[in-house]
């Protein structure tokens, strides 16, 4: 008879188990490649090391990719309880540093890029140099619950998890467009224009989002699912576009569409694990990002200029 798993388990090099929950979370090793900053052959050959070690195979494939065997999801709650005692214990530690030096890893969304916020970071590695940022652009929610990350930008209604939320202030939100396209435009609720959608179906000319706009009776048109797409398609005059007042105020080619005030839309949050808000490095950013965004509330809440 087999032995059971958890008497394999003294065989594992441990290390192994984070290319293993990898490409778990993200179907398959090309993926978690990625994902791992790594090559495909390197994954390929710790999970090779890791089904050897427990001397059974831990996925099938499938034309969606790679599927847990059953011994791969017995081992699953094991690899996953190793990865949150770890990342306990790199917090913990982490957290005992008082010395502001150091590295920090921030993930922020990627419409941040070259606003307010990014030269926010750049003034604070310049007066802080002994202080590496790591900084990881991306749109998927980096875990800080598994340490993934020491800190993370989200801008966001809400926001939960085992973390410590500093929301930094209330954002408006505005309808841009080119010059030459607010140029052109009537006091007529949007006749005759046109939205740059998100992901709306592509056959449907409208949204809730676009009937509760400055102009209900644009039409959507073209859809682009990043915020440098859509800043690209606006700049062109292709149509109008509804993101942060301090997105569309920062970038060139982008003006505010006329007939229209600014609304209340999301928050810029600043999150962090509970068991780091004393280390000093940790300390140091959110007291420099609080202190940044206090002193220009203007740019995120056009609501409070004047």
């Amino acid at each position: 008879m087999m032995p059971d798993l958890p008497s394999r388990l003294s065989e594992v090099n441990w290390d192994d188990l984070k290319y293993f929950l990898t490409v778990v979370r993200t179907g398959s090793s090309r993926r978690a490649a990625s994902s791992l900053n790594t090559n495909h052959a390197t994954v390929s050959r710790r999970l090779s090391a890791l089904e050897t070690a427990i001397d059974a195979r831990l996925f099938d494939r499938s034309q969606q990719g790679l599927v847990l065997t059953q011994l791969g999801e017995t081992l699953l709650p094991f690899a996953e309880s190793v990865e949150v005692e770890m990342a306990a214990a790199a917090r913990k530690i982490t957290g005992q540093d008082s010395r502001p030096v150091g590295e920090i890893r921030i993930s922020i969304p990627n419409f941040l890029t070259e606003t307010p916020v990014t030269d926010i970071l750049a003034k604070f590695c310049k007066a802080h140099p002994e202080i590496e940022l790591i900084i990881q652009m991306t749109n998927q929610l980096a875990s800080i619950e598994r340490h993934e990350v020491d800190m993370s930008l989200r801008y966001a209604r809400t926001v939960d998890g085992d973390v410590v939320g500093r929301k930094l202030i209330d954002c408006t939100k505005s309808v841009f467009c080119s010059p030459d396209y607010a140029a052109s435009m009537k006091d007529d609720g949007g006749e005759g224009l046109q939205y740059i959608g998100w992901f709306e179906p592509i056959r449907e000319d409208t949204a809730d989002w676009v009937r509760e706009s400055p102009y209900p009776k644009a039409k959507l048109r073209h859809r682009a699912t990043e915020g440098a797409l859509q800043l690209a398609f606006a700049r062109k005059g292709l149509g109008l576009i509804q993101v942060p007042c301090f997105f569309g105020d920062s970038m060139e080619g982008l003006v505010r569409a006329p007939f229209q005030q600014p609304v209340v839309d999301r928050s810029l949050w600043l999150l962090y694990h509970r068991d780091l808000r004393h280390t000093a490095r940790i300390r140091l950013l959110i007291d420099f990002v609080v202190r940044e965004i206090e002193q220009n509330a203007g740019l995120y809440n056009t609501l409070r200029r004047g």
